[in-house]
């Protein structure tokens, strides 16, 4: 019985023949035998259980436990050959395949994957979006966009992959190096022209985007997250700077980067003058210093949706968005300045962007209730005290009041939970804390890291706080509190479908949940007055 790939291995149906000998060439790696002559590979995994006949398996040492040792079971699946360090080749039986030895696998595994499937990305256009926040929004404006100005396109991101219109939900930001190369791989042979792909600092960390060519890279901007991962905010910086540095290997061929931020200006100079850089920005530089490339110009409100007009070098174009918030204005109008950079007709892909619904991204639940319920992905600091900036305009002046229901992740950078609380109470009137995705640490902990920020602000500055652990409890609470011209804002994990506990993953869905929460008020409702 032929072996099957995992739901997720996405790959092309007639892989490219790389010979095994070439691999050897381009990596230095060191052959456990000279006979390579007739061995060749037609792909490269490193998960045991999703090789496929023919692969090459990089046994890669991992946090829990190495690579290599999956390894016979790789060729037991069909693997021809084996990538290892010389660690892993130490704890290797006998196997009937060749085995390379290389000091540093991972460090050559984007290149070898890139090779392996014949350099796909030097075919596509790839447009790669990094940034703390807007990376998914503006993956997804650019996107519209370019479909519009007629190119065909593919998405990679945070909620999904989709290619020729299948859909793959996402397990991370950005896949890694041999699961991404297939990919770009089944994209030119579907007659894919452009992708859109979001790049987190980790795959740029980590060497996942190695091997990939950029037509164009795009910055958002920057503010804590992550650093349970990185040493610290320069660390950070330097992962998301690798996507634009001249001498990077992943270096952008051109770069599009908002300078509303200190982070961003300070990319700006830095790159600027060695590499093509265009700038955006929605606001006045603080600093006077250059005029940016593209402004945000006569930005308004229309009922629910934003309007802006997109002054660039040489295109004046309006805008229309759907999504609410001043960030957002930001993530369309580098969303355009992308498009342009890509070769795409401003003004078309300006229209096309008042078509965009962002699955979790300030998205709108409605079962007939008079007030204002929404799901957002916001989980950082700064998301949330946007997010909830936006929706105290929303009530501005109509007397209304805000809930918001907020968790933190565990297993995750513990120095946000206090300053998400902080930033929560000062916003709403209302502030529920709960469980998000506590993983491997003890819920209440989290909660109570969260409350601490909460509590830690003088009464006079902050509205109600209590806590509720349980998620779905907590949205029913803010949704029977809230009355006409009310906001629920259920903040934190936005499009996921799983709630995380002590390594299980359970069914869960925020806007789910808050629909039924809903539901329940607006029946019981009608049933009073009728």
């Amino acid at each position: 019985m032929p072996v099957q790939p995992s739901p997720q291995a996405l790959r092309p149906a007639a892989p490219p023949s790389t010979a095994l000998r070439t691999v050897v060439e381009l990596t230095g790696a060191r052959p456990s035998r000279d006979d390579l002559a007739d061995v060749v590979v037609t792909g490269i995994e490193h998960r045991s259980n999703a090789v496929l006949p023919g692969d090459l398996f990089a046994g890669l040492a991992g946090a829990r436990a190495h690579g290599a040792r999956f390894a016979a079971d790789a060729v037991g699946r069909g693997a021809v050959a084996v990538l290892t360090d010389q660690a892993g080749a130490d704890m290797l039986g006998e196997l009937d395949v060749p085995v390379l030895v290389h000091d540093d696998p991972r460090a050559v595994l984007g290149e070898v994957s890139a090779a392996i499937y014949g350099n796909p990305s030097h075919r596509l256009q790839v447009l790669g979006i990094t940034g703390t926040s807007g990376k998914t929004t503006t993956s997804y404006l650019v996107e519209a966009g370019l479909v519009a100005a007629g190119l065909q396109t593919a998405l990679i991101g945070t909620i999904e992959t989709r290619i020729g219109g299948q859909r793959v939900p996402s397990a991370l930001t950005t896949p890694e190096a041999p699961q991404l190369h297939a990919m770009f791989a089944l994209m030119v042979e579907q007659g894919v022209q452009a992708v859109v792909m979001e790049v987190s600092s980790h795959a740029l960390a980590l060497g996942r985007v190695d091997g990939v060519r950029f037509a164009v890279g795009a910055f958002t901007n920057l503010s804590q997250d992550h650093l349970d991962f990185h040493a610290d905010f320069e660390d950070y910086f330097a992962a998301k700077r690798r996507l634009f540095d001249p001498e990077s290997p992943v270096a952008a061929q051109r770069s599009v980067i908002c300078v509303d931020d200190a982070w961003g200006r300070r990319l700006a100079r830095e790159v600027g003058g060695r590499a093509p850089v265009v700038t955006v920005a929605t606001e006045d530089s603080p600093t006077g210093e250059d005029e940016p490339d593209w402004r945000a110009l006569g930005v308004s409100a229309d009922g629910g949706e934003q309007l802006f007009t997109a002054a660039g070098p040489h295109a004046k174009v309006p805008v229309r968005l759907r999504l609410p918030g001043r960030y957002n204005i930001a993530n369309g109008l580098l969303a355009v300045a992308v498009c342009a950079a890509a070769g795409a007709d401003a003004a078309t892909a300006a229209e096309a962007l008042a078509t965009v619904d962002v699955p979790g991204r300030m998205q709108r639940v409605e079962r007939g209730q008079d007030f204002l319920a929404i799901v957002d992905y916001a989980h950082k600091p700064a998301a949330v005290e946007s997010v909830i900036a936006t929706m105290r305009e929303h009530v501005k002046g109509s007397g209304g009041r805000l809930a918001v229901v907020v968790g933190a992740g565990g297993d995750r950078d513990a120095g946000k939970r206090p300053l998400m609380g902080a930033t929560a109470a000062r916003g709403a009137d209302l502030l529920i804390i709960t469980d998000d995705n506590p993983r491997s640490e003890d819920p209440a902990a989290i909660r109570e890291a969260i409350r601490g920020g909460a509590l830690g602000i003088a009464e006079t500055e902050r509205g109600e706080v209590t806590e509720i652990g349980d998620r779905a409890a907590a949205i029913t609470a803010a949704v029977d509190w809230a009355r006409p011209g009310d906001v629920v804002l259920v903040a934190g994990k936005g499009h996921e479908t799983g709630q995380e506990i002590a390594g299980v993953k359970y069914p869960f869905d925020d806007r789910e949940v808050l629909a039924e929460a809903l539901s329940r008020k607006t029946t019981a409702k009608d049933l009073t007055v009728s």
